[in-house]
């Protein structure tokens, strides 16, 4: 055991040695770590301060609490029509469909509300300070139907108490990240699946409590996540027929980019991406072009059933000194959410800067001709312009 624990070191050593000693990129990377130890640093004092301030909110907010038992609110007719209303988004699908007004701690519920919240949302207006009585003057219907103020809104969970909540507040995640931190040392301490089992929940709600993500998304199985949004704009000395011409052809793309490794068109404006991932997997989706406006937006998503989630569009503008400047949005879903993504970003595999490496490359490569040495792919472009300008693309 001994043997193959010191192995096992000495294999990590070895391998973090030749990462950050590396002759072409190890004076980037290592200072890469040194800028991501300062930004930890950062966060964490940050954070600090945070906590502390929510945690002093909390002991007041209970201290007053526990005083309103001893004596008489006396709360006037706005401020309780306000307490009422700021509670209806987290009940009711459609708050704005709902009148509230108050008469001396009397609460009026007049307008539209479908069955199934009724009951929800009077205990709820029951809970909130100063409320004496409801009036309910609710019009009630089964389902939206033909009724305008009950059209669209999104179903509603109600109001949840503390872990239940799909963002915590500071205090809840540094309880999180305490009780977490225990489970996961004691799992650590016991072997046998109990221990193991121990483990792993303590280490997911330390996980959840430093991410603040919803444990849904942050394995990816969140249908309603927006996903990771990355975004960049750059300038690029070439006119804009150019750039547009070379960018709406995705076979392309390996000659600027570093990890992906072929895209090859399968289909009318549908390709098929090969890119390098975590530890040199190689990931494969299909993608189409969905909006395509000559020399003005590209936009393209991945299709249903693709490993990756993707969507992303172009915008080219072009300037009165004769260049481009591109904007670029991307918003994807990783393999196993959020977890995944940081995951990939270990091994050198960050999205945000990717992109950005990308980009330059793409500038550089379009603006003189030369490809550069670390592109993914090695072949030289069609009809590469004399005079140092590409001119004619695939």
């Amino acid at each position: 055991m001994n043997r193959t624990t010191s192995l096992i070191t000495g294999i990590g050593v070895g391998a973090g040695a030749m990462y950050l000693l590396d002759p072409d990129r190890g004076k980037r990377r290592r200072a890469e770590i040194r800028n991501k130890t300062k930004h930890v640093n950062k966060l964490a004092i940050d954070a600090a301060g945070k906590t502390q301030r929510d945690l002093r909110n909390h002991l007041l907010g209970a201290m007053s609490q526990v005083g309103s038992l001893f004596r008489e609110e006396k709360v006037s007719d706005d401020v309780l029509e306000a307490r009422v209303r700021s509670k209806l988004g987290r009940i009711v699908s459609h708050p704005h469909a709902i009148e509230v007004k108050a008469v001396e701690g009397l609460v009026i519920l007049s307008g539209f509300i479908l069955a199934e919240e009724v009951y929800p949302l009077l205990h709820c207006v029951f809970g909130v300070a100063g409320v004496k009585n409801i009036q309910n003057d609710l019009e009630i219907h089964d389902t939206a139907g033909d009724v305008p103020a009950l059209q669209g809104g999104k179903r509603r969970l109600g109001e949840r108490f503390g872990p239940f909540k799909s963002t915590w507040s500071p205090t809840m995640r540094l309880v999180a990240a305490v009780s977490g931190g225990a489970l996961a040392f004691y799992g650590g301490k016991r072997r046998g699946v109990l221990g193991s089992a121990v483990g792993s929940l303590g280490i997911g709600i330390v996980t959840r409590a430093l991410t603040n993500v919803k444990a849904q998304q942050l394995v990816g199985m969140d249908q309603d996540a927006r996903g990771i949004v990355v975004e960049k704009a750059i300038t690029i000395n070439a006119p804009v027929d150019e750039v547009f011409t070379y960018w709406s052809h995705p076979e392309n793309f390996p000659e600027f980019m570093s990890h992906v490794r072929e895209v090859r068109r399968i289909d009318d404006g549908v390709y098929r991406w090969k890119v390098g991932g975590p530890a040199g997997l190689l990931v494969e989706w299909d993608a189409a072009i969905t909006d395509l406006d000559f020399n003005r937006t590209l936009a393209w998503k991945s299709l249903p059933g693709s490993i990756v989630s993707q969507s992303g569009v172009t915008r080219f503008t072009a300037n009165p000194d004769g260049s481009t400047r591109i904007d670029v949005k991307m918003t994807y879903g990783p393999p196993a959410g959020v977890l995944g993504h940081e995951i990939a970003k270990l091994f050198g595999v960050d999205p945000k800067r990717e992109m950005d490496d990308d980009l330059m490359r793409m500038k550089s490569f379009i603006e003189t001709g030369v490809q550069p040495h670390d592109a993914a792919g090695q072949l030289p472009l069609k009809g590469a312009a004399p005079e140092g300008r590409m001119r004619n693309v695939k």
